[in-house]
């Protein structure tokens, strides 16, 4: 058996205040807890603070290279990256521990499954679910790469094994902070789609949003999360459309 790695968390934050207690919470099994926040004003660093973890203060420059700060930061090379909004489960934790129990094996990563939290309720099918995403990896051997700030994703150079359990995630705190994320969302992607000389069609406008519904709604069974169900896929499919029209006005010299 391999000697019980070391392991970080690594979370950025801006104004978590109200959720930043229960995320440190659940991030209890790990040997150390690397915040970094953008500047905060509602408390959050100090909060951080109280349960233990180290805050790093960095002007925000695009979320993957915020999260590659704190891994960078931080103390060990194994690391578990999480946003102030994602919660640990006592399944997911007691799998992460067994994997480290082992030195993490062969692996130079993880991914789990993300359950999504909406408006009171869990999302367990549709494209919310179960929504894997890797986030527990070894820094030497990958990380947030790329040049994409928005929707940015972690990656491995290495086998990644699946392990047992959620990561919670309580999305959104209303319809309003969803609308308003999701719009700023769109605008990046189709700045970064534009600047790297993707343009948009007609088509892209009509299609891609109709599929996206289609196959989140109905060949994933979203519409078995109900009215929550219904709810998600449309304002998801309102960002694909958003993200399009976007990218298809500054392919035409428009403002958006």
């Amino acid at each position: 058996m391999s000697a019980r790695p070391g392991l970080s968390a690594c979370i950025i934050t801006l104004n978590e205040a109200d959720r930043i207690d229960d995320c440190l919470d659940s991030l209890a099994f790990c040997d150390e807890i690397v915040v970094v926040d953008s500047g905060s004003t509602d408390g959050t660093r100090e909060r951080a603070v109280a349960k233990g973890a180290r805050v790093i203060e960095r002007a925000f420059d695009g979320y993957r290279s915020q999260k590659d700060f704190a891994v960078k930061a931080a103390a060990h090379d194994w690391v578990l990256c999480l946003d102030a909004d994602e919660r640990v489960t006592p399944r997911l934790s007691e799998s992460i521990e067994r994997a480290r129990a082992t030195g993490f094996a062969d692996c130079a990563g993880y991914r789990f499954a993300r359950l999504s939290d909406y408006f009171g309720a869990p999302l367990r099918h549709g494209n919310a679910y179960p929504d894997r995403v890797m986030r527990l990896f070894d820094r030497r051997r990958g990380g947030w790469r790329g040049g994409r700030e928005i929707h940015e994703h972690a990656s491995v150079d290495g086998r990644v094994a699946t392990l047992d359990g959620d990561l919670q995630h309580l999305s959104y705190r209303s319809m309003s902070d969803q609308l308003a994320r999701l719009e700023r969302y769109a605008r990046m992607m189709a700045e970064h789609m534009h600047a790297n000389g993707r343009r948009a069609s007609i088509a892209n406008i009509v299609v891609n949003p109709f599929w996206r519904f289609f196959r989140g709604y109905v060949l994933r069974l979203g519409f078995l999360d109900g009215w929550r169900g219904l709810v998600y896929a449309y304002v998801k499919t309102n960002y694909v459309r958003q993200k399009f029209i976007k990218l298809w006005l500054l392919g035409r010299g428009g403002r958006i």
